[in-house]
């Protein structure tokens, strides 16, 4: 099981994370249940994310849209971000091992806090260039873009356009197309 503990926490490892049941996400030694199962509401913003990103992004030969996937940034840390976008060439992996340039998370109640705030903090310092906060109750996202090593809000979007500049290519997503 966990190698270390921390004020008697059990820490623990991608090789514990490997094994283990169900959905699952594990930040610096600590794990967090992906549960319940996210709401169809959830799954149905997620999926136009998916739709919207792949629609912008056929035509840049080097960046592609993925559905959660493991990101495992190091031993003791591998997250499954809602949607992303990835411009460098796939490893023959079963996770991915750079951070993306773009993120979405779609929270819910039970997601808020480690989104909003850890998962926050995390990408800041790994280098995700933007991450979106996508809030389907208030049908409001927060695009964050990281300047100097910390995130910028770049607006508080409900149906407006956002250019991200991907560096390999840029695009221009229409948030009014999330809610639909």
């Amino acid at each position: 099981m966990g190698i270390l503990k921390d004020n008697e926490h059990p820490r623990y490892t991608y090789e514990d994370y490997k094994q283990w049941e169900g959905k699952w996400e594990l930040i610096e030694g600590f794990p967090y249940a992906i549960s319940p199962s996210p709401s169809p509401k959830h799954q149905h913003i997620s999926n136009n994310i998916a739709r919207e990103l792949g629609n912008k992004l056929e035509n840049c030969i080097e960046c592609r849209a993925l559905l959660p996937v493991d990101w495992k940034i190091s031993e003791d840390t591998v997250v499954q971000p809602d949607n992303l976008v990835i411009c460098y060439p796939l490893e023959d992996k079963p996770y991915i091992t750079k951070a993306p340039v773009l993120i979405f998370e779609v929270i819910s109640k039970s997601t808020s806090f480690k989104d909003r705030e850890i998962k926050y903090r995390l990408y800041e310092r790994e280098g995700v260039k933007y991450y979106v906060i996508v809030d389907p109750d208030e049908k409001m996202a927060k695009a964050y873009q990281l300047k100097e090593g910390r995130y910028i809000k770049v607006s508080d979007i409900t149906d407006e356009t956002v250019q991200f500049d991907l560096g390999k290519c840029k695009i221009k997503f229409d948030f009014s197309k999330i809610w639909q």
